[in-house]
């Protein structure tokens, strides 16, 4: 362990032992990363446990300074654990340079499909004993990490003194398809409202997907794509992610001696935004984390887009409608054109086809829920249907929402301490 001091707070960095397979505890052993976090002041106290699971899939805990956001609330009253869920950040990282150590595509396929919410609760209790002698904590989780605190509930809940979810609430039926026939008019949507605001950008739109569709040129490695740029509507699912949409495409084009390209500006916005680099396991298990059952996820946002055809963006340049963004899906391309994830297209099709996905949510289990919990459901939310997440919320027995259009997904890092302090207020209700 080595400790650090920020301004207001105290971080501790530590690591965990887990097995990679908990049916076979004795088998390898991965490693998983946390960062203790404590008010300055408060290292020596005895304080309750609060573990943060990010959202993701694939993201690492995010790596706060000092008493920024949602933390320093949370700092007034617990010890922090910002969990790297495995694969993530610093624990046993899975990425383009590592899954080769598996093996070929299959063994990598089969070593990732430890990866889900299932295990992520597993390493938890294994740890909670260790940081809290035995006691239940609080969890606290963002998206993802609120997909994995409803199957912490429907696991381990004797491990849990409450529940806090924000954006995070999953369906507990749903098949991907369903998901993504739910999400693509949530998308729609969102995309007509950027256009009212900014009726410029449709043209735009269109003028630069044209040019990639003939030019289709690299940037580092990274092929830009008419259905690249069409990713990028993924901002409109956050509070002020119209506006920087809107401002990536202002910057488009530049005049050059060889007449008008793409400016250095714009392709190093769209390839970081379509790169993987950095969260590959975002692309490789996104559609896995509604695997349950023995039926394949089967590239379900690619398949189910079909039923949308206003989102070709072909049709839409024969034609004069608008190009419509798309959100948060991942599709077969993604594993063409960007080199962080080009090597990994094999590994991703046998995980699509897989059908030996466990089941997630205990429904019996939930219906009889007794562990305090709290859920901000935001009703404008791109990322998680709100319909979905009302149902489930109505199926866990004493689960209390806040529906809000006050934030879109991202209110606990736009409205952080006010949201945490909502929901600390609903769970303590029941208490």
């Amino acid at each position: 362990m080595s400790s650090y001091r920020h301004p207001g707070i105290v971080f501790t960095d530590r690591y965990f032992t887990v097995p990679l397979d908990h049916t076979d505890p004795g088998g390898e052993q991965i490693e998983v990363f946390g960062r203790e976090a404590v008010a300055s002041g408060k290292d020596g106290e005895e304080l309750p446990w609060l573990v943060y699971l990010e959202g993701g899939p694939g993201f690492g805990a995010r790596r706060f300074i000092g008493t920024e956001a949602w933390l320093g609330r949370a700092v007034q009253e617990f010890r922090v654990l910002l969990l790297d869920q495995r694969g993530t950040g610093l624990s046993t990282p899975a990425n383009r340079q590592t899954l080769p150590l598996r093996g070929g595509p299959r063994e990598q396929a089969d070593y990732l499909a430890h990866f889900r919410s299932d295990n992520i609760v597993r390493d938890c209790e294994l740890i909670r004993p260790q940081l809290t002698g035995g006691g239940p904590w609080t969890v606290l989780g963002q998206s993802f990490g609120g997909f994995c605190a409803v199957r912490y509930l429907s696991a381990a809940p004797e491990g849990l003194k409450a529940v806090l979810i924000t954006g995070g609430l999953p369906s507990l039926h749903a098949h991907a398809d369903d998901v993504y026939r739910a999400a693509y008019p949530r998308i729609e949507r969102k995309v007509a409202a950027h256009y009212a605001r900014y009726p410029q950008d449709v043209e735009r739109a269109r003028e630069i997907t044209a040019h990639l569709a003939e030019h289709r040129p690299e940037s580092a490695g990274h092929r830009l794509t008419p259905e690249g740029f069409q990713s990028l509507g993924i901002m409109l699912g956050s509070g002020n992610g119209s506006h920087q949409l809107h401002y990536v495409l202002e910057n488009a084009f530049v005049r050059t001696p060889l007449g008008t390209e793409l400016s250095d500006t714009f392709q190093e916005a769209m390839r970081t935004a379509n790169s993987f680099a950095g969260h590959p396991l975002y692309a490789l298990l996104h559609e896995a984390i509604y695997g349950q059952g023995e039926q394949p996820t089967g590239w379900a946002a690619e398949r189910v887009r079909a039923e949308f055809p206003q989102f070709d963006a072909a049709t839409a340049l024969k034609g004069d409608g608008p190009v419509l963004f798309t959100g948060e899906s991942i599709h077969p391309w993604h594993f063409e054109v960007d080199p962080a994830l080009r090597p990994l297209r094999e590994t991703a099709e046998l995980l699509a086809s897989r059908t030996d996905w466990a089941p997630l949510y205990d429904n019996q289990r939930l219906a009889a829920n007794e562990v305090p919990v709290a859920a901000a459901v935001y009703h404008d939310d791109m990322y998680v249907d709100t319909g979905h997440a009302l149902r489930t919320a109505e199926s866990i027995r004493g689960l209390r929402t806040w529906v809000t259009n006050e934030f879109e997904h991202d209110g606990l890092r736009a409205g952080g301490p006010r949201v945490l302090d909502r929901l600390l207020a609903l769970v303590r209700e029941d208490v």
